[in-house]
């Protein structure tokens, strides 16, 4: 999932409060998980015990579903705050478990494998139940959507057909002369670089640290600075630059269904049915588009995007 910032869908009278904004998308000034840091308001009255603090990762997907929960939210009435652009996992979740975030949209095998490093679960419905036993007390997962985003490792056509790879044990006797690329956490993660070793005997002759699925690690790839790549099954940038996906056939990476993870004091019966609504109507293919919309030559912002959605969806 390689990220742009996300939108906001607040109304802004005034140019002041829209420069603000912008600066809250695209994460700048200031610790984002600060109180009264960047972030807007949304919806009815500013009481802080019912506003819904709304955040996102740092890449393009997780900011257009965290806009698409905040609108709707705001659409029935609840006040939001927007707090998008945080940064990675290890970043945000301290937000989350004290309190400072209430909602953001997440991937369930990837959140399982981080409260749980020794999860085993592949298979969708089996990585949400044990998701949800998981899980601290005072948070919990929504419903799952049917849309998925996994990690992938990605390489060019050239490469692939140079080293007749289909899948990532095709790689695993050539990963000594590759570099690998992509964000500083997938060096780490379970199944990030330690999964692949562990699954495939796949060691690379060394990594970059660059973005998460965004365009230096695309760049990168496409120049030929790197060989592999981890990048989101939902980019836009592996149709347009006609990459490879590999096959994971060992399954080192679990299902990742996107789903809400909120604070269960703020998982009011209307918070819970607006968002099982969103998830009732996201796809993987819609995914993709979204991110393709995102990516196009308009380069809309991430709350223009969602806003199309949700109109596009009777959500709004």
């Amino acid at each position: 999932m390689n990220r742009p910032l996300l939108p906001r869908r607040s109304v802004v009278a005034a140019v002041a409060a829209a420069s603000a904004l912008v600066l809250t998308a695209c994460g700048g000034g200031g610790d984002p998980l600060a109180n009264g840091g960047s972030g807007q308001q949304s919806g009815g009255g500013g009481d802080a015990a019912q506003t819904i603090v709304v955040g996102s990762a740092n890449f393009t997907e997780s900011q257009i579903l965290a806009e698409i929960y905040a609108q709707a939210l705001a659409a029935k009435g609840v006040t939001v705050e927007k707090r998008l652009s945080i940064g990675s996992r290890e970043t945000y979740m301290p937000g989350l478990e004290d309190g400072s975030i209430d909602l953001i949209p997440e991937y369930s095998g990837v959140l399982l494998q981080y409260f749980d490093k020794g999860a085993t679960e592949v298979e969708a419905e089996a990585v949400y139940t044990a998701l949800q036993a998981a899980l601290p007390p005072a948070l919990t997962v929504l419903e799952k959507s049917e849309a998925e985003d996994k990690d992938a490792v990605v390489i060019t056509r050239e490469t692939a057909t140079r080293l007749n790879a289909k899948s990532i044990a095709d790689l695993a006797p050539h990963c000594g002369q590759l570099v690998f690329g992509g964000a500083p956490e997938f060096q780490t993660r379970p199944d990030g670089i330690p999964g692949i070793a562990e699954s495939y005997g796949c060691t690379f002759a060394s990594y970059q640290s660059l973005d998460a699925g965004g365009p230096l690690t695309v760049g990168a790839l496409v120049n030929g600075d790197i060989q592999a790549a981890n990048l989101f099954t939902t980019d836009a940038s592996i149709e347009t630059n006609d990459f490879v996906v590999l096959e994971d056939p060992e399954n080192n990476f679990a299902a990742q269904s996107v789903l809400p993870l909120i604070n269960k004091e703020k998982a009011t019966p209307e918070v819970t049915e607006t968002l099982n609504a969103i998830s009732a109507k996201l796809t993987t293919e819609g995914l993709i588009e979204l991110n393709a919309e995102a990516s196009s030559d308009a380069k809309p912002n991430p709350e223009t995007v969602a806003k199309g959605w949700l109109d596009k969806n009777g959500l709004s």
